[in-house]
């Protein structure tokens, strides 16, 4: 399970860096590119959030305090 997260993590680093990448080289004329980036972020990042929920509501990552 760690190493899903670990790579969903990288996944989302390296779609910032895309974005960021495409808003320097296209100037800013037409921001299609970034914004597909920035949209696969924003889907990465909701589907992590709810392999923790479903992780953490079937007891296969236990909390610890």
């Amino acid at each position: 399970m760690r190493f899903v997260v670990i790579c969903f993590m990288l996944l989302i680093v390296a779609s910032m860096g895309s974005a960021l990448l495409f808003l320097l080289r296209d100037r800013g004329t037409s921001g299609t590119r970034m914004v597909r980036a920035l949209s696969w972020r924003v889907g990465l990042s909701i589907g992590l959030f709810l392999l923790l929920m479903l992780g953490f509501a079937t007891g296969f990552i236990q909390g610890r305090l």
